[in-house]
C-alpha cells in the first residue's frame, strides 16, 4: 500500500493568503447575512429588500409556531401571534390553560423568552411574551387536535374518541366539524375513518374565512396515525367563532328570514265613524275650486270699473 504524500508548503504558497482585514471583512459579512434571516436584526437598523423581510417573517412565524407546538403541547397550544414593533417585538401565545404556560412565578415564560431571544439574536429586553387563554376551546381545531391526539396516545378507542371531540365541539356552538383518522387502527391494513356532523362548506373565499382546521401525528405502537380536525364557526371573525359580537360577516348565500309582527288581540269591539273626515276633505276641495275659479272673475270685474 503506498502512503499518501503530503501536501508540500509550496502548493500552499501558490494560494492566496486571507490577510487580517480580509478575515474582519468576511466576518462582518457573515454576521449580517445572519442577521437578516430573522426580523429581530431587521429592526435593529440592517437595510434589506421587502421580498426577503417578508421571507425572513415567514420563516421565523413558522420556526415560532414549530417550537410551541412541541414545547407546549400538553398545555393546549392553539396558536400564536406576532406584533412588531420598532422598539419591541410581542409575542403572544393562545392557549387553554394559560397557567401552566407561565410556570410557577412566571419562571416558564422567562426561560421561553431567553430560549427565543438567543435563537434569533434578538438585542436584550426586546422580547416580551404573553399568554392568551383561548375564548372558546371547543371551537379551536388546534386544541381539539391536540385533545384527541392525548386520548389516543392513552389508549382510548378511536370511534370513541373522535365522538366525544365532535360532540364537544357541536354543544360548543360550531355549525359543522370534521374528524378524519387514517392509519392502522385496528387491523393490519390502513384505512380512514371520517366522522362528520352539522353543516360543512369545502370551496370558495368561504372555506377560507369559516373553517378552522388542523392536522397532527400520532406515533402508536402499531404505526402512525394522522388526524385531521375541521370546524366551521358561525362567524368569520377569528376573535368571535361563536358569531355572539355583530363583527363577523356571514356565509354568502345566507338569507335571513324576518318573523312577521304579532297582532294585538282586540279585546273589545270598536267603531270608527270615516264619514265625518272624507265629508271634510271634499269640502275643503270644494272651497279650494271656487277659489281658484273666483280669482279671475274678480280681476276682470275690477278692470271694467277702471275703464
Amino acid at each position: 500500500v503506498r502512503a499518501r504524500r503530503r501536501p508540500s508548503a509550496a502548493r500552499f504558497s501558490r494560494l492566496p493568503q486571507l490577510t487580517t482585514q480580509d478575515s474582519t471583512e468576511v466576518s462582518c459579512s457573515s454576521t449580517t447575512m445572519q442577521s437578516t434571516t430573522a426580523p429581530a436584526q431587521a429592526m435593529s437598523g440592517v437595510n434589506i429588500s421587502k421580498r426577503r423581510k417578508f421571507v425572513a417573517d415567514g420563516v421565523f412565524y413558522a420556526e415560532l409556531n414549530e417550537f410551541f407546538q412541541r414545547e407546549l403541547a400538553e398545555e393546549g397550544y392553539s396558536g400564536v401571534e406576532v406584533r412588531v414593533t420598532p422598539t419591541v417585538t410581542d409575542i403572544i401565545i393562545r392557549a387553554t390553560h394559560t397557567q401552566e404556560v407561565l410556570g410557577e412565578q412566571g419562571r416558564r415564560i422567562r426561560e421561553l423568552t431567553s430560549l427565543i431571544t438567543h435563537r434569533f439574536r434578538f438585542p436584550p429586553d426586546s422580547v416580551s411574551l404573553y399568554a392568551a387563554k383561548v375564548q372558546s376551546r371547543g371551537l379551536s381545531a388546534v386544541a381539539q387536535c391536540e385533545s384527541l391526539r392525548y386520548k389516543l396516545l392513552n389508549g382510548l378507542a378511536v370511534r370513541r374518541a373522535c365522538y366525544g371531540v365532535l360532540r364537544f365541539i357541536m354543544e360548543s356552538g360550531a355549525k359543522g366539524c370534521e374528524v378524519v383518522v387514517s392509519g392502522k387502527l385496528r387491523a393490519a391494513r390502513a384505512k380512514s375513518m371520517k366522522f362528520t356532523d352539522g353543516f360543512m362548506i369545502h370551496s370558495g373565499q368561504p372555506a377560507k374565512d369559516f373553517i378552522d382546521s388542523a392536522t397532527r401525528h400520532v406515533l402508536l405502537r402499531q404505526g402512525v396515525l394522522g388526524i385531521k380536525v375541521k370546524i366551521m364557526r358561525a362567524s368569520s371573525s377569528p376573535n368571535d367563532p361563536s358569531g355572539e359580537k355583530a363583527g363577523g360577516k356571514g356565509l354568502p348565500d345566507s338569507v335571513t328570514i324576518i318573523e312577521p309582527k304579532e297582532e294585538q288581540p282586540i279585546l273589545a269591539p270598536s267603531s270608527q265613524d270615516y264619514g265625518a273626515k272624507a265629508a271634510q276633505a271634499q269640502a275643503y276641495a270644494q272651497q279650494q275650486q271656487a277659489e281658484q275659479e273666483g280669482a279671475p272673475a274678480e280681476d276682470g270685474a275690477a278692470q271694467q270699473g277702471e275703464y
